[in-house]
C-alpha cells in the first residue's frame, strides 16, 4: 500500500481518482461500506481508488477534553484498511490550521491536484470544513460545480436494526460485550499495542509479562482474560491483566495492560502486539500477599490453558 501525507500528493496518481473519504475509526462495517464501493466503482471505471483519512482524528484536536478514547489508533488503522486491500492511502494532518479550511477550499484542493477526480464516496452523514459546515448536500453542489460524483452510503444496520457506530462499538467493548463489537466492526475487537518496559516484577516472580503502551485505544473493563497476541505473522496464547494491580501498585491508580504469554521466552521491547481478548476470566482484587497472588495467577494460567483451543 502507498501512503501518501498531502493532497499535493494526489497528482502522483494516475485518474480518474476515487476518494472514500472519513475518520474510519475502527474501520467498522460501515467504514468499510463506504471503502469498498469506492473501489468498487473505481475498478468499473478503470480509475485509482483512494481512502482518504486523519491523522489525529478530529476530535482531539477541536474538543481534546471530550475526545473518545480510539477504537483505531492510526498506526492501527493502516494496518485494517491495508488488510482490506487497499492500494492508495492519503493520511492528512488534521489540526488547527486544517480545522478553520473552508469546506469549499478543501474540495477545490482535492478537485485541484487530482487527474481528475471522478467520485467521492463518504457515509451520508459526514461532515466537515471549518465549523463542520460541508454535509452531502454542499458536497453533491459541488460536485455539480466541479464535475465529479458523490456517493453518500447509508448506515449499516446489525440484523435487529441496531446502526454500526464508532460510539456503539466503544459501549459494547467497554460493557465487555465483545461479540456485539465483533458484529458490528466485522471481525473480532483487537488492540495494537507497543511493548514498553515496565518493572520486571512478572519476571521476578516466574511469570514475565510483556507491557503494552496502546495508543490511546478502547479497554473492556479492568480484570483478568485468556487474550491471543499477534506477533508478525505469530499468534500466542497468554493471559492478559488489565488494571491498577492494586497489590503491587502502592495505590496507584494507573491503568496497565499487561500479557503473559505461554511458552514464549523472546526478547519483544518496541514491538508492537495485535491483542485479542479471547474470554473474561475473573475481576482484578487485592491479594493479601505476594505469595497469594502468585497462586491465583498459577490458577488464571492453568484454567487460561484449558480454554485454549487446540
Amino acid at each position: 500500500m502507498k501512503t501518501l501525507h498531502s493532497i499535493s500528493d494526489l497528482a502522483q496518481l494516475p485518474g480518474p481518482l476515487f476518494l472514500a473519504i472519513g475518520v474510519f475509526d475502527g474501520v467498522h462495517r460501515g467504514h468499510q461500506a463506504v471503502i469498498s464501493t469506492s473501489a468498487g466503482h473505481a475498478q468499473a471505471a478503470n480509475g485509482t481508488p483512494v481512502v482518504v483519512t486523519f491523522d489525529p482524528h478530529p476530535m482531539k484536536v477541536l474538543r481534546p477534553h471530550d475526545a473518545p478514547h480510539l477504537l483505531t489508533a492510526t498506526k492501527h488503522k493502516v494496518a485494517l484498511i491495508r488488510n482490506l486491500g487497499v492500494a492508495h492511502l492519503l493520511i492528512i494532518t488534521f489540526d488547527k490550521q486544517f480545522a478553520a479550511t473552508e469546506p469549499e477550499d478543501f474540495v477545490q484542493e482535492l478537485v485541484t491536484h487530482s487527474r481528475p477526480l471522478r467520485e467521492i464516496c463518504v457515509g451520508h452523514e459526514w461532515s466537515f470544513g471549518k465549523h463542520r459546515r460541508g454535509n452531502l448536500i454542499l458536497l453533491k453542489k459541488l460536485g455539480t460545480q466541479f464535475h465529479f460524483e458523490v456517493v453518500g452510503i447509508p448506515a449499516v444496520a446489525l440484523g435487529n436494526g441496531e446502526i454500526v457506530s464508532s460510539t456503539a462499538i466503544r459501549h459494547a467493548v467497554e460493557a465487555r460485550d465483545l461479540a456485539k463489537a465483533a458484529e458490528m466492526l466485522g471481525r473480532e475487537y483487537t488492540i495494537l499495542g507497543t511493548v514498553v518496559r515496565g518493572d520486571n516484577l512478572g519476571k521476578q516472580i516466574g511469570f514475565p509479562t510483556a507491557n503494552l503502551s496502546a495508543h490511546s485505544e478502547q479497554f473492556p473493563t479492568n480484570g483478568v482474560y485468556l487474550a491471543e497476541a499477534r506477533i508478525n505473522a505469530a499468534v500466542h496464547n497468554g493471559v492478559v491483566n488489565l488494571g491498577t494491580r492494586p497489590t503491587v501498585s502502592g495505590g496507584k491508580s494507573e491503568r496497565v495492560l499487561e500479557i503473559y504469554l505461554f511458552d514464549f521466552d523472546r526478547d519483544i521491547y518496541g514491538e508492537d502486539i495485535e491483542l485479542r481478548f479471547v474470554r473474561y476470566l475473573r475481576p482484578e482484587r487485592k491479594f493479601e500477599s505476594l505469595e497469594e497472588l502468585v497462586r491465583q495467577i498459577e490458577l488464571d494460567v492453568r484454567q487460561a490453558r484449558e480454554l485454549c483451543p487446540t
